[in-house]
């Protein structure tokens, strides 16, 4: 499934933003991760769950059935689930057979997000979450960090896992608000090690951006530093700061510091959930970007559900014609690919 080999989707073995923290509460929240029907909700207790979607006696979605204390009971007969998953009633019979019950999902809440491990439980590690250090979200308590928005796209996660390790985008898609030509004309340094992928780049005595102008009032030169730390298979933890260029009154004066959070989780073959959060030591910048920035995300989607409707409705997708920019994007494919191959080799034959 392009741009993977055939058969290929998105790795399982990984943690997955499931859902913002606060979206999670008592009414059962639905979801399908990885072409699978998935149920959030807490307990009474407060502690957040992620179950199966589906009761296995006739596949009726549980995410549109009801609370039991902190049970499931299926609005079409009756079946009932415990929150690990276990059939605890069946309304029709006095045995309640050991086979019929519904999968529970590792689930761990960290930072602003509840992360799902969609593959094998046995292999959920939860070491393998980026740590809130290494994503730079801050404990202080001048940092403030909260959740934008949530977005069902309406293509591949691929496409938006593309998007952000090629931010050359930024000037054009992006151009009259977070983005300039230097995004593209400047040179980007990688850095990889086995959970993630680094990319950055360094702007010197480059103009502002539109979003800068607008904040501060700032038309002078900047220098800027910009990019995204990729966390295998689906978090993007990006950098966004300038300062007042060298040379000029105020020279080195902070302008932006900020850190933003994408999560790119896939929901069906063709679908996605897009998380996105920010934080910064700037409370009020925060939210003077939480309307800036509705556009901006808008113009992913839309660049996103465009090329889905392309290569989805072609007979045959052509080969890519790649280019130099496109190095970061193709490293990263390469390790999921490496991730789903894996999980295929494991698999019994």
């Amino acid at each position: 499934m392009y741009p993977f080999k055939q058969g290929s989707f998105a790795p399982r073995n990984g943690w997955y933003v499931a859902a913002f923290c606060n979206e999670i509460g008592e009414p059962l929240l639905s979801r399908w991760i990885l072409n699978q029907p998935v149920v959030l909700y807490r307990k009474a207790d407060g502690t957040a769950v992620a179950v199966e979607g589906r009761c296995p006696h006739r596949h009726f979605p549980l995410g549109d059935s009801k609370r039991v204390g902190d049970a499931i009971q299926c609005g079409y007969h009756g079946i009932t689930f415990g929150a690990d998953g276990k059939c605890t009633f069946v309304p029709s019979q006095t045995t309640v057979p050991g086979v019929l019950s519904i999968r529970s999902y590792p689930l761990v809440e960290r930072g602003l997000w509840a992360w799902i491990w969609p593959g094998d439980p046995a292999l959920a590690d939860e070491s393998l979450i980026p740590t809130l250090q290494e994503i730079g979200y801050r404990l202080d308590a001048g940092f403030h960090a909260q959740p934008f928005y949530y977005t069902h796209v309406s293509g591949r996660y691929q496409l938006l896992n593309d998007n952000l390790l090629d931010l050359t985008h930024l000037g054009y898609l992006h151009g009259g608000s977070i983005g300039t030509a230097d995004d593209a004309a400047t040179p980007e340094v990688r850095d990889q090690d086995a959970r993630r992928l680094r990319s950055r780049r360094t702007m010197v005595n480059t103009p502002p951006t539109p979003a800068i102008r607008q904040r501060f009032g700032h038309e002078g030169l900047v220098d800027r530093v910009s990019g995204l730390d990729f966390f295998f298979p689906g978090f993007h933890a990006g950098v966004g700061d300038s300062w007042v260029a060298q040379g000029l009154p105020d020279a080195g004066k902070p302008l932006a510091d900020s850190r933003v959070w994408h999560a790119v989780t896939p929901g069906t073959r063709h679908t996605t959930h897009y998380f996105f959060a920010m934080g910064s030591n700037d409370r009020d910048g925060v939210e003077f970007m939480v309307d800036y920035l509705k556009p901006v995300i808008a113009e992913d989607v839309f660049a996103t559900e465009a090329i889905e409707k392309i290569i989805s409705t072609m007979d045959e997708v052509p080969t890519e014609l790649m280019l130099r920019s496109d190095t970061t994007a193709v490293m990263g494919r390469r390790v999921l690919q490496a991730m789903m191959d894996a999980e295929a080799a494991a698999q019994p034959s």
